[in-house]
């Protein structure tokens, strides 16, 4: 891959990243601070649009995000091969096990769900851990360029 692609693969990822990571902050912080004003009933039908439109759209986000992630990574592997051998390197790989906590998250979800097992509890349960993963994430992305050790 050539050098050039690199800008664009971080334009990309950061689209990606702004999507996904707005999706997971509205479910989470706008949701559930509506929850409590709004009637049981309207809250299962705006919780169920949302779920549907969110199911059409995310995989072709995570497509974007992930792949654009590769890419990069494609230009760090030097980097990632030696992990401990520079803060910017551990940074990376963090970074990416959380990225890869989160999609195992998301195959989990699909599952559950295809089984008819992902119950109102345990779905808030995993939007709140993909919450403190994205957080985790969008910190790490940060630091990678200004902590070093």
């Amino acid at each position: 891959m050539p050098a050039h692609a690199y800008p664009w693969l971080q334009l990309l990822h950061l689209f990606g990243a702004i999507a996904f990571a707005g999706t997971v902050f509205f479910e989470v912080v706008i949701l559930e601070g509506v929850r409590r004003h709004v009637p049981r009933r309207v809250m299962v039908l705006v919780e169920g649009a949302v779920g549907q439109r969110a199911r059409q759209v995310i995989p072709w986000v995570l497509l974007l995000l992930y792949g654009s992630g590769l890419g990069m990574a494609w230009f760090h592997r030097g980097v990632l091969a030696d992990p401990l051998g520079s803060s910017f390197g551990l940074l990376l790989t963090v970074k990416i096990t959380l990225a890869l906590s989160v999609f195992g998250h998301f195959l989990t979800v699909m599952v559950l769900r295809q089984r008819g097992r992902l119950r109102a509890r345990l779905s808030r349960n995993i939007h709140l851990s993909v919450f403190a993963h994205v957080v985790g994430i969008v910190a790490l992305a940060k630091a990678m360029f200004f902590l070093q050790w």
